[in-house]
């Protein structure tokens, strides 16, 4: 009920209806003006009702109580044995889909997922949050804007709970129990705008999501795919390309193309006894702008990271953590 909706059963309302017309509320209370269709009954205009809401509760009185061919119940229309028992095998049977096989029905808080989704939508649901987390972690200004493109297959999923995901991924760097149910809601009280956009798939690869965001410096952008292992990883950082699974622990650097680099970061990590366990590299174009993600076996220490940044050719260098099987090299 609304105040749009509120009275909407009055008596202008009924003198519309045929004569002769049953009216049923087990919605809410106050939808229907109780005086005006108590009126009708004893006029003859509205030939029964049954009522299990009423503009006051609990309804210990109502014009309604005793008119002929009314039926009124307390707010328990459903709270026969059939009624309870039909609702515990639900709640067990969509509990057990959940838990087998991922898939989420009558959900009032979060997307729908059909059990026939769960398994393909699955690794893409964890693509997403990597992606938002990717940019959640290394974006230290507050966020306006949030745009998410589904390109090729992923475009005709489920798109609903993977921008969920995504923006779940996002804010937990801020906000550490966030889930894909009150990550919407957390967006939107930040003012973040979010838009999403579905497309054929459009380069070389057969599905892709990218994220892009905005704040009033500057804008990020990340993607990634799912591949026949069903593993995520990133393709693209800041429009440079790479192919990158995705790490427990991993170190995002950003520099400018120039020799040594490789060899700074073995240097400094090994010398800190940081093991690099994998290594991904990606330009723009030769001297350009560069980009490295490294695998490291655990948390690297924030002095090791401050050595890296010590050089000069580095523009930064940002932790990062994913809630993901840590990768082996």
């Amino acid at each position: 009920m609304t105040d749009k909706t509120r009275g909407i059963i009055n008596a202008a309302a009924i003198a519309k209806m045929k004569t002769g017309v049953r009216i049923i509320n087990c919605a809410r209370g106050g939808l229907v003006v109780e005086a005006d269709l108590a009126e009708a009954i004893k006029a003859g205009k509205v030939a029964g009702a049954g009522i299990d809401v009423f503009e006051t509760e609990p309804a210990k009185e109502s014009v309604l109580f005793g008119l002929p061919g009314v039926v009124c119940t307390p707010h328990l229309g459903a709270s026969t044995s059939e009624a309870q028992e039909n609702v515990a095998l639900q709640v067990a049977e969509q509990m057990s889909d959940y838990l087998l096989r991922g898939a989420v029905s009558n959900a009032i808080n979060m997307p729908s997922i059909t059990a026939e989704e769960a398994p393909i939508l699955t690794p893409f649901v964890k693509l997403a949050e990597c992606l938002g987390a990717f940019v959640g972690q290394v974006t230290e200004e507050a966020i306006k804007s949030v745009e998410i493109v589904y390109d090729g297959t992923v475009s005709t999923m489920n798109t609903k709970a993977l921008t969920s995901a995504a923006l779940a991924g996002l804010i937990k760097s801020q906000v550490a129990d966030v889930n894909m149910v009150s990550a919407p809601i957390m967006a939107k009280e930040r003012g973040i705008q979010i838009t999403e956009s579905r497309r054929d798939q459009s380069g070389v690869f057969e599905t892709y999501i990218k994220l892009t965001v905005t704040t009033e410096k500057q804008t990020r952008d990340v993607a990634g795919t799912v591949f026949s292992d069903g593993k995520p990883r990133f393709i693209q950082i800041k429009g440079i390309n790479l192919d990158a699974e995705i790490g427990r622990y991993m170190v995002y650097t950003t520099n400018n193309d120039a020799p040594g680099i490789i060899g700074l970061l073995g240097t400094t990590f090994g010398n800190a006894g940081v093991n690099i366990a994998n290594f991904q590299l990606g330009r723009n174009r030769p001297g350009g702008d560069a980009i490295a993600l490294l695998y490291v076996d655990s948390p690297v220490p924030e002095e090791v990271l401050d050595a890296v940044r010590a050089h000069k050719a580095i523009a930064s260098a940002k932790p990062l953590t994913f809630d993901v099987a840590e990768v082996t090299a």
